[in-house]
């Protein structure tokens, strides 16, 4: 795949962390998919990267082999990290077997903490307070957010300094995306954030189909220069690649998946 972007130094450098949630209220749009590979490509180019499952379905936790439900697996979560003050990132990181790609798994236990948040004083900071002692530790750390704009997924804008959305190219795909755009707002003006949108990603992409072309299209109309030249195809290769616990960069790195990602990671680096 050709790129115009620049080939990326794959020296190693260290922070402070760029942090970038990925986010869409809209499920089953490669948002955890997006994550794990974009971070990998990113370690790949020498960015030490943190990813951090906040997702209560735990699917990133599970891409990588782990089971979320079992304590030999995973015996802390972001859930302790966020809700207990004695713990902290070091008792929860799990370093996976990417060079430079460490991670934060999530947990079923996600599920209860925006109840448990509501009466919390400084209740939409807490992710980011904890992620806080790290961000020196890490050029990138990337949030695989859930499917919803509750107290969460704003925690996790308020702990970014970005924000990607990724968009299948599909006919309902633009639906509840000014919802979205409006929540990064609130997030900016009341709750003082400095997160941006770095972009809009196209997903599930298949050039051979006139839809897949008209919804890019209508993407494009919108965003403008906000879309990534990157798309991402439409592939079963993802799919193995969760079953085999690893990402597709290492999986299968020189499939169409894992091309689409690194071009992504050096679109990501030059913007």
């Amino acid at each position: 795949m050709s790129s115009a972007f620049p080939e990326p130094s794959a020296v190693e450098t260290h922070g402070p962390a760029r942090a970038i949630a990925m986010v869409n209220q809209k499920g089953g749009v490669g948002k955890t998919t997006s994550s794990v590979s974009l971070g990998a490509a990113l370690a790949g180019y020498g960015r030490r990267v943190l990813l951090v499952d906040f997702d209560p379905q735990a699917s990133m936790t599970i891409a990588f082999g782990l089971n979320p439900d079992d304590p030999s697996s995973v015996p802390l979560n972001v859930y302790n990290l966020i809700m207990d003050a004695e713990c902290h990132v070091g008792d929860v990181v799990i370093t996976t077997d990417v060079v430079r790609l460490d991670l934060l798994p999530g947990g079923i236990e996600l599920s209860g903490a925006e109840q448990q948040l509501v009466n919390e004083v400084g209740r939409e900071k807490f992710l980011a307070r904890a992620l806080a002692p790290v961000m020196s530790e890490y050029d990138f750390i990337i949030i695989d957010c859930q499917p919803s704009l509750g107290l969460l997924t704003t925690n996790a804008l308020v702990a970014a300094h970005d924000v990607i959305i990724p968009m299948n190219c599909e006919y309902l795909a633009m639906r509840g995306v000014k919802l979205l755009l409006d929540t990064i707002d609130k997030v900016q003006t009341r709750l003082d954030s400095p997160v941006n949108l770095l972009g809009v990603l196209g997903t599930m992409y298949d050039p051979r189909t006139l839809h897949s072309r008209e919804v890019l299209e209508r993407m494009r109309e919108r965003f403008g220069t906000q879309v990534f030249q990157t798309l991402i195809p439409r592939t079963i290769r993802f799919s193995d690649a969760t079953v085999a616990g690893e990402p597709i960069t290492s999986y299968l790195p020189d499939s169409n998946g894992a091309e689409a990602y690194e071009q992504l990671a050096r679109e990501v680096l030059a913007r």
